[in-house]
């Protein structure tokens, strides 16, 4: 008996996630592998995403045949030409059903906001924001070609420079005990020639080294850090301005934003960042929970593909 089914998929950050859920909703298999599904990221992504799926498929004891839409919320599908790419992610043999490929802010969205207008500022191994219209327009921070650099590595790399540098005080002594211990350095000395040698030849390797330092800037920040504050600080100035220019283009007074990764969400960052939002100058911006999570929000945008009604989102929350 064939036991219809719909897939989704967020290739965000440095995890794979992948549901299968039937055509009422019902989570069949859920699976969360510790590999990327981006290019920029991992140059294994296609073979990740492909075993994450089957394996998603296998415990779900669906047939690829049996799938009836596929929804992929990838990141660095940023233009059109990615898709080349991007849709080699889901080639997966006897997987023939209509699929849909985007960034995973779009699934992210989705899910957050549970398809009301709104805007999703992600920072956590990448950033980017995303809003939304009542008229359905889609507006990314990218488009203006504005960046904010509050992904986790932009926080690390500018904190070790900040020590390097010689700006380090008194408040910043756990920070610097951290981040030697974190590069395996006996005294800054030591971490100024690992960086002289451009602390890894790998770009990728690097990056995710950096990245994994980030929760020691954002909460030595909680603690008074003097360079975390200003690091953070900085990061958060260009979250605000991505929000503020984005939600311009919104006709509500009222625009609902919801924060997504690891960063943005850190105790420091999103109070800092909620506190002066609530200054906007140009709406009144409400900070809230995201509903459900991108895997979910791709779900839901399998569903809207086949035209199907959606199911109660208490029914797509990840146990």
């Amino acid at each position: 008996m064939s036991k219809p089914a719909v897939i989704g998929i967020d290739g965000g950050g440095t995890h794979t996630r992948v549901l299968v859920c039937d055509l009422a909703g019902r989570q069949l298999a859920y699976v969360d592998s510790p590999r990327a599904a981006s290019i920029y990221k991992d140059s294994n992504a296609a073979q990740n995403v492909r075993h994450s799926i089957a394996e998603a498929l296998a415990a779900a004891a669906i047939r690829p045949e049996e799938v009836r839409c596929v929804a992929a919320g990838i990141a660095g599908y940023d233009k059109p030409e990615d898709l080349g790419w991007v849709a080699e992610l889901t080639a997966l043999p006897g997987l023939h059903c209509p699929k849909l490929h985007m960034n995973d802010a779009v699934a992210a969205h989705a899910g957050a906001l549970e398809a009301k207008p709104g805007i999703v500022a992600i920072s956590g191994t990448g950033s980017i924001i995303l809003g939304i219209t009542g008229s359905h327009e889609h507006i990314r921070n990218y488009d203006f070609h504005h960046y904010a650099h509050s992904a986790a590595r932009f926080l690390a790399y500018d904190a070790v420079y900040e020590v390097l540098a010689g700006h380090a005080a008194a408040s910043d002594r756990a920070l610097v005990e951290s981040m030697l211990n974190h590069w395996n350095a006996a005294d800054l000395r030591a971490l100024a020639a690992i960086g002289r040698q451009g602390f890894q030849a790998d770009n990728k390797e690097r990056d995710k080294h950096f990245g994994q330092f980030a929760p020691f800037v954002t909460e030595a920040a909680q603690r008074g850090s003097t360079i975390a504050v200003d690091v953070c600080d900085r990061a958060i100035h260009q979250l605000k301005t991505g929000i503020e220019m984005i939600g311009a283009s919104f006709e509500s007074e009222t625009v609902e934003v919801a924060y997504i990764g690891s960063v943005i969400r850190s105790g420091y960052v999103s109070s800092r960042l909620s506190e002066q939002l609530a200054q906007g100058s140009n709406k009144r911006y409400l900070a809230v929970e995201p509903a459900l999570s991108p895997v979910a929000g791709a779900v839901l945008l399998a569903y809207q593909k086949l035209g199907a009604a959606a199911p109660e989102a208490s029914l797509l929350v990840i146990q």
